[in-house]
């Protein structure tokens, strides 16, 4: 049976999601609501500040100079951890779907050449994956397979919810957002992981400012760098249950001030509200 998330955001959610940055119009700068009939289990990580983490996933993830660096210098201006202690990771291949990965290889430590086990891995599906039933099967399968290992592995599973396609993508619809929320969280649900709401965040801050151009004009799929600053932001919420509102980290002064106080600002409400912490 699908499961089908509604009512995201405010009662304005789904002519939101149609929002793009060819819309004119800018919607309000408020806090939202999410209200999503399918819940997270998972609200926290057991281990609370890991420092041994791998991304697996594919340009979703590399593109804008790769969200694991950008979470590691969140993570540092944040005063979380010190530098010297981060060992993070980023396993990636374009156009990828999880299953192309080599599990098995990537979480044993000395084949990244890292000096332990990691505790926790996340996983980001192909932007397909939520699109027909064999993809979401497949999806469904792979995540529950990988969560085994990378539990014995002595790691925690976490899922990446990716953003939808906005125009002018060919295979762009409205309500994308449903089918990947959907998939990512009974996913996570069914194998006791932590799911990261990236793809409701982005949803999100098209709704306060539908203007923002936080995916590549060229393709409407892959992240701009103020997506991948977003999607980083999220991702340091979500796992080390601290506010970014405020970090100093930039991009070395790339993102102006106002964009990035928004950013992180989106990335917190999206995560308060989506594990109702």
């Amino acid at each position: 049976m699908k499961l089908i998330v509604t009512a995201f955001f405010m009662a304005s959610f789904l002519s939101a999601c149609a929002a793009t940055p060819n819309l004119a119009e800018q919607g309000p700068d408020t806090e939202f609501n999410y209200s999503g009939h399918l819940q997270p289990n998972v609200k926290r990580l057991r281990k609370h500040s890991p420092t041994h983490l791998l991304f697996v996933g594919n340009s979703y993830l590399y593109y804008g100079d790769s969200v694991h660096n950008h979470l590691r210098r969140l993570v540092e201006a944040g005063g979380v951890h010190e530098g010297s202690t981060l060992k993070y990771k980023s396993a990636t291949i374009g156009g990828a779907a999880i299953f192309d990965h080599n599990i098995d290889h990537l979480l044993k430590p000395e084949s990244l050449r890292v000096d332990k086990p990691f505790e926790a891995v996340i996983l980001q599906g192909g932007s397909a994956a939520p699109l027909s039933d064999k993809r979401r099967r497949q999806f469904t399968q792979t995540i529950a397979e990988y969560s085994k290992k990378i539990e014995a592995s002595g790691g925690e599973t976490i899922l990446y919810m990716t953003p939808a396609y906005v125009k002018p993508h060919a295979r762009f619809r409205p309500d994308m957002i449903e089918d990947i929320a959907s998939l990512y969280i009974a996913a996570a649900n069914d194998n006791d992981a932590l799911v990261i709401p990236v793809g409701l965040a982005f949803e999100e801050a098209y709704r306060r400012r539908p203007n923002m151009q936080l995916h590549k004009s060229f393709d409407g799929s892959h992240p701009s760098l103020a997506g991948t600053y977003l999607a980083a932001a999220t991702v340091y919420a979500s796992l080390y249950g601290v506010s970014p509102v405020g970090n100093s980290y930039d991009y070395y002064g790339a993102i102006d001030p106002d964009t990035a106080l928004f950013l992180q600002n989106v990335a917190q409400d999206t995560v308060k509200a989506f594990f109702d912490r």
